[in-house]
């Protein structure tokens, strides 16, 4: 079976094996969740709009992968890595504190979601934005549409140069950073991060190689030329259908 149809069929039929876990203070797991997940009847949609099987092969997961899905949202990436992963992988699932204080809901059922069997198990942590703390070396960081979040006041604000640099540590030697935003106009830098919700993928890029990264490659499956980038990206008129760069970057050995 392709890649695209095993990444689908699992998510369509389960949710993912998983423990909820508050941090920074490192405890043993508080909650355990397993059992058939309901099928999700929008990720066809989801798939479509969102290029979530292309992007986990361009990511370059394998069986096995120890993953940090960044800012988890519902799961939509989570449920992905974990049917790649296999069973013999593990996804950190970390939210910061900040961004779940405005998404308590959506938190908890991120951490409630059940068992697919096959899949790899999770982990979900709330921690500060100042902080990224994995009991394990991994081999792939992913945030998608939350990179521009934590240049952000709300955030606290987070120094880009330290909270790459808690990417870096967190990976293995060869590990893997995927950036996935939506893309503001060349030039702005970081001035529209709170505004239209948007960074310059310029700025992502130096600041990301600042931090020891090497940039190997992008991908162009989100990319949308008739967005000027001057609309907020949760205008009616552009929202689902932004120009979002993809950017992967690689720890040297």
């Amino acid at each position: 079976m392709k890649l695209a149809n095993l990444l689908a069929a699992a998510a369509l039929a389960s949710g993912v094996a998983l423990t909820a876990q508050t941090m920074p203070a490192q405890t043993s797991p508080t909650q355990t969740a397993s059992g058939q997940a309901p099928a999700m009847p929008d990720q066809a949609t989801l798939d479509a709009r969102r290029h979530g099987p292309e992007l986990v092969a361009f990511a370059g997961v394998k069986p096995g992968y120890k993953i940090v899905d960044l800012v988890p949202g519902t799961g939509y990436w989570t449920r992905l890595f974990a049917a790649a992963a296999g069973p013999t992988g593990h996804v950190y699932g970390i939210a910061p504190t900040p961004l779940v204080e405005h998404h308590r809901d959506q938190f908890t059922a991120y951490a409630a979601m059940p068992h697919a069997p096959g899949t790899a198990p999770v982990t979900a942590s709330e921690q500060p934005a100042t902080s990224l703390s994995v009991p394990e070396r991994v081999d792939l960081v992913f945030t998608s549409q939350n990179y521009h979040d934590y240049l952000d006041p709300f955030m606290g604000p987070v120094d880009p140069m330290v909270f790459n640099k808690l990417v870096y540590a967190a990976l293995k030697p060869g590990g893997t950073f995927v950036v996935v935003d939506h893309a503001a106009a060349a030039g702005s830098g970081a001035r529209d991060t709170n505004t239209l919700h948007r960074i310059d993928p310029a700025i992502v890029r130096q600041q990301v190689t600042a931090a020891g990264f090497r940039f190997v490659g992008e991908s162009r499956v989100l990319a949308n030329p008739a967005d000027d980038h001057s609309k907020l990206v949760f205008d009616p008129a552009i929202r689902g259908h932004t120009d979002q760069f993809v950017f992967k970057f690689r720890k040297p050995v």
